[in-house]
């Protein structure tokens, strides 16, 4: 390592293999991944695992599972790996059908049957609608129905004309005629028998006679008038008789089909009482189908009754099981509202829109009743009514298909009303933690219908087991995804790129979706130089290529760091001026960069201003840091003596907002730089967050920012002098670069590990931090001693000008000008 000015504390830099843990490919065990047994369950979640068993497990209301983790972490697999095994060991629910409802047709009947007999009672009942298009007519079209009905015709008309033929005789005797047509019976009087009289041979009759004429057509029209009432009475009951005999024809057709049914479904009540329906209805409608379909005498309209009329008596078989495929396991992709809870479908008929309960479709909760059902939490709350939908079911108990419409419309209108079905089934949302605290704390329901969290962590301690697990991941992967075999120093770099992922030493990502898309790229850079297998040259190719794809911002930024539009150096020294460092996330990638913090002092009593909170650009993490320097000036110097000054901090030629607290050490040494007049070293790059007692903190994303300075410095050349400063209590969570390690170990870069503010002031300016001694001054020229004397030449400054302003003098100050 390049040597050190003698009053920089070189034993706090670290060494390269403080840097990065390294897997050793010797302790895997194995060749290639070709000698391993494929992973089979979930690495590393055995909490949350525990959590989806008990949650599976509690059959009561309100036990539903939430399963919160990052994404990629394996929740869904584990979350169906752990149903579909629960699921297996239980039965099978039962089916459900909806079945037209005789006595409320808009109220679709809802009918549970035995596990599998939903599609065989739908099979029966349209064989026995076939029955019916083959049996009704082929009855009421036999000699015998035809000679009875024929017989009661004959009966009937017998008597009718015995009646006409009575009445006519009498008409006669009294010197009438009838006449029967449609109106009824007309009477017309004879001028002699054969010959009507006229309306103008009746004028010229004698008054006498014309009242004789007249008292004869009153008794005629009489006995007309009974004769009519005498028939009409025989015609209704022959019609009667005839209705008796075609509900018997009817019966005899059906009674055989039917009683076969009723001895097959003689245990379900619910289905023989809706056989006595159909055939109630088939009697009462036995016009609708007395014609056969072949009939050639029957038109269009009369053949569409027919059809309409046997649909009646079909079957709607929503959902079935099979009895030895266990529970019922659902996972809803889309989870709309109608998905989730079922629609009634409408199509297009004579220039409008009908329905009808064989268009009542199922739910994902149908399909899961009995069992579980699957779902992504922030698709359900992305549907509109979905999430509202799926408490209001699991709340009630019950599953009731209501079209949307039937909600937020203004006014009722005449629909289909299925009727509900009652729902016993296990729901397991998977989210983000976020979304999961959102839910709690906004909703009451949520509390109350999903008792379970079961979290994944987005890592786990890396052991000996893990390293073991992962690796076994590595063959599973690669033998399910048709990679080529991974070598031990390529499963090794996988290892280590998991602890990269977890920024930390001592863990292992549990995020295993980037694993795999890492063994895909690695297999791609693996073919593409002709490999039989994969090593460990082949991942770190694919990581260089991955994070190549990625940086072209990255690369924008540095391009101009090397031009000087970005003002950035790494060899002057410079008094009160730090180089801080930044993280930017895309999303996908993420990068440092370095940003100049320049801090200037002068007498007043503002204290420590934040320029980016005054331009409010700052967020509050951001303030909180900057008002905790304040904090630390006044423990630090101002126990005796009053913080008179006035200082600006600024992040020089950033025009965004800014946020974190990583800077706040970074800004402290900038301010007691310039207060004790010693130029700091800007080869030397800090992060990290402070407290009031001038202890170093850890931060986040430490690797990246080590990488984004090195980045610079090895642009502009490194001299061996250069290197960042971080938190002591960050060192477990390094996973630099092997570029990185590399330049650590040459000597050519650098990185210190402090615990205090004077740690870091010291690696910074070269000089002393120094030790306040008992009567609270610091030894002569360290950097607090600089710095309090500073502070007291500002106040005393202060206080002068003061006088001065007001035309007084102080007894110390001697004669004024």
């Amino acid at each position: 390592m390049a040597s050190q000015p003698t009053s920089v504390r070189a034993a706090t830099a670290l060494t390269a293999d403080r840097l990065r843990w390294r897997c050793d490919p010797q302790s895997l065990g194995f060749d290639s991944t070709d000698n391993l047994t494929p992973l089979q369950g979930t690495v590393g979640q055995q909490r949350g695992v525990d959590a989806i068993t008990f949650g599976l497990a509690v059959d009561q209301d309100g036990f539903n599972v939430f399963v919160a983790g990052p994404a990629g972490s394996g929740r869904t697999t584990t979350v169906q790996a752990l149903v579909t095994d629960a699921a297996s060991k239980r039965p099978a629910p039962s089916d459900w059908c909806y079945l037209y409802n005789l006595d409320e047709p808009s109220k679709p009947l809802a009918v549970e049957l035995p596990t599998g007999r939903g599609p065989q009672l739908a099979a029966d009942l349209e064989e026995l609608i076939v029955g019916f298009r083959r049996d009704i007519p082929r009855v009421f079209e036999s000699d015998r129905y035809q000679q009875q009905r024929a017989e009661l015709a004959g009966e009937l008309q017998a008597q009718r004309e015995r009646l006409l033929d009575q009445v006519r005789r009498h008409a006669q005797q009294l010197g009438f005629d009838l006449q029967i047509n449609p109106m009824g019976i007309a009477t017309i009087p004879l001028l002699e028998p054969g010959k009507p009289l006229t309306p103008e041979a009746f004028e010229l009759l004698p008054d006498s006679k014309k009242a004789e004429i007249r008292a004869k057509g009153q008794d005629v029209s009489r006995a007309a008038d009974e004769t009519l009432v005498a028939i009409r009475r025989l015609e209704r009951e022959a019609h009667g008789r005839l209705n008796a005999l075609d509900q018997e024809a009817m019966a005899f057709a059906i009674g055989h089909l039917l009683d076969g049914l009723r001895a097959k479904y003689s245990q379900l009540p619910a289905i023989l009482h809706h056989l006595e329906n159909v055939q109630s209805d088939l009697v009462a409608h036995v016009d609708d189908f007395r014609s056969s379909d072949t009939d050639s005498t029957a038109g269009p309209p009369a053949e569409d009754a027919r059809e309409r009329a046997y649909t009646r008596y079909r079957a709607n078989p929503i959902i079935s099981h099979t009895s030895d495929s266990g529970a019922p396991v659902a996972f809803e992709p889309n989870p709309t509202y109608y998905n989730l809870l079922g629609r009634v479908d409408y199509r297009a008929a004579m220039g409008g829109m009908q329905t009808d309960y064989r268009l009542i479709r199922p739910g994902a909760l149908h399909r899961a009743n009995g069992g579980y059902l699957i779902l992504q939490a922030r698709d359900v709350l992305a549907s509109p009514f979905a999430w509202d939908g799926l408490k209001r079911a699991l709340r009630d108990g019950e599953l009731r298909i209501e079209n949307i419409g039937e909600q937020v419309t203004p006014a009722p209108t005449a629909t289909l009303k299925p009727m509900s079905i009652p729902l016993h089934v296990k729901v397991i949302l998977i989210g983000d933690v976020q979304t999961y605290m959102v839910l709690f704390g906004m909703d009451p329901d949520f509390q109350r219908l999903f008792k379970v969290k079961a979290q994944f962590a987005p890592y786990m301690d890396r052991s000996t087991d893990a390293i073991q697990a992962y690796a076994a991941f590595i063959a599973s992967r690669t033998r399910g995804c048709g990679l080529l075999p991974f070598t031990s120093s390529a499963v090794a770099r996988v290892v280590e790129h998991g602890a990269r992922l977890a920024e930390h030493q001592d863990r292992l990502a549990t995020r295993f979706q980037g694993i795999q898309e890492l063994l895909v790229e690695s297999d791609h850079e693996a073919r593409k130089s002709g490999a039989a297998r994969a090593t460990a040259d082949h991942v770190d190719a694919a990581l260089v290529a991955h994070d190549r794809r990625l940086s072209l911002f990255e690369d924008q930024l540095q391009k101009e760091i090397e031009e000087g539009t970005l003002a950035i150096d790494t060899h002057a020294q410079v008094v009160g001026q730090v180089n801080g460092l930044s993280v930017m996330d895309s999303g996908d990638y993420a990068f440092a960069r370095p940003s100049r913090i320049t801090a200037r002092v002068g007498p007043g009593e503002e204290g420590v201003v934040d320029i980016e909170r005054e331009i409010q650009q700052s967020g509050p993490s951001h303030t909180k840091g900057i008002l905790i320097l304040s904090g630390y000036l006044l423990e630090q110097y101002a126990q005796d003596t009053p913080l008179a000054l006035s200082a600006r901090v600024t992040f020089e030629q950033v025009y965004g907002p800014v946020d974190g607290d990583s800077a706040s050490s970074a800004e402290l040494y900038a301010l007691m730089s310039d207060l004790a007049g010693l130029p700091v070293r800007q080869g030397i790059a800090v992060t990290g967050s402070v407290n009031q007692h001038g202890q170093v903190q850890a931060i986040g994303a430490v690797t990246t920012k080590i990488e984004g300075f090195f980045a610079v410095c090895k642009a502009q050349g490194l001299d061996g002098t250069q290197g960042v400063i971080i938190p002591a209590t960050n060192v477990r969570h390094l996973m630099v670069k092997p570029e990185v390690l590399q330049a650590v170990a040459h000597g050519m870069f650098n990185v210190w590990a402090v615990r205090t503010i004077d740690e870091g002031i010291e690696i910074l300016t070269g000089a002393p931090a120094g030790q306040r001694s008992a009567d609270g001054s610091f030894p002569e020229h360290t950097v607090h001693a600089r710095v309090q004397e500073r502070l007291h030449t500002l106040a005393a400054s202060l206080i002068r000008f003061r006088y001065r302003s007001v035309g007084l003098q102080r007894p110390s100050d001697g004669p004024t000008d």
